[in-house]
C-alpha cells in the first residue's frame, strides 16, 4: 500500500472519487468518495471508510453490515485526483445484497488463479505446520516437478475412460502443482501466460 499519498482535494470541494476494486476478481464493486480525513482512517486502519455525503459525515463501509472492505492497495490515478482501491469485501457489497452496485456479477474465474498462487506464495513464505503445501516445498524442487510428472500421467489416463469427474480433478491436482512448480522456480503464472501471449 503506498504509504505516501499526495492527493488533490481541492477540484471537489475538499473530496476525490474512490473506486473500489475487487482484488481476487478486478470487478469494480462501488464508487464513494473521499475527504482527507477519510484517506487517512482507510490507510490507518486497512478498512475502506467513505465521507458520506448524505450524513454528512466519515462512514466505515460495512459498519452496520459488517460487510467491510479490507483494503490491500491504494492507488492514486495520473492527476492524484481519483483513487483506485483494491479490496477484499467480506461480503455483499451493495446495499441490495448483490457482490457489486453494478449490474455485474463478481466472479471472474480465470483470476482465481492468480488469487490461489497468491495463496501458494503466502504459503511458501510462512509454511504453516499441517499444509500439504508446505510439505511438497519442504521435500524440494525434486519433489514438486515429480509431482506434476505424476499428475500429467494420471491426467492423460483419466482422458482415456469416460469419468468426466475424475479428469476434471485429475486436471485440476495438474494445475495445482504445476503453480506449487512454479512458485518454487520463483515464477508465476502470469509469466507462463506472457509466453502465450507472446506466441499468439
Amino acid at each position: 500500500m503506498n504509504k505516501q499519498l499526495t492527493i488533490d482535494f481541492n477540484k471537489l470541494n475538499g473530496l476525490v472519487p474512490a473506486i473500489i476494486q475487487d482484488i481476487n476478481t478486478n470487478k469494480v464493486l462501488m464508487l464513494g468518495f473521499m475527504n482527507q480525513e477519510a484517506l487517512t482512517k482507510t490507510e490507518l486502519e486497512k478498512v475502506v471508510t467513505f465521507f458520506s455525503r448524505t450524513k454528512n459525515r466519515l462512514w466505515t463501509k460495512g459498519e452496520e453490515s459488517g460487510n467491510f472492505l479490507d483494503v490491500v492497495e491504494i492507488i492514486p490515478d495520473c492527476d492524484n485526483d481519483t483513487l483506485l482501491i483494491k479490496a477484499k469485501p467480506r461480503g455483499p457489497v451493495c446495499h441490495t445484497g448483490s457482490d457489486t452496485c453494478f449490474e455485474e456479477e463478481n466472479s471472474d474465474i480465470f483470476s482465481f488463479l492468480k488469487f490461489l498462487q497468491d495463496l501458494i506464495d503466502q504459503r511458501k513464505i510462512e509454511m504453516p505446520e499441517g499444509s500439504y503445501t508446505t510439505k511438497l516445498f519442504q521435500k524440494g524442487i525434486n519433489k514438486i516437478a515429480q509431482k506434476v510428472g505424476e499428475e500429467a500421467v494420471e491426467l492423460v489416463i483419466e482422458s482415456k475412460d469416460q469419468n468426466d469427474d475424475l479428469f476434471l480433478n485429475e486436471a485440476a491436482d495438474l494445475v495445482f502443482h504445476l503453480l506449487v512448480l512454479l512458485t518454487a522456480k520463483n515464477y508465476r503464472i502470469e509469466d507462463v501466460l506472457k509466453v502465450l501471449k507472446g506466441r499468439h
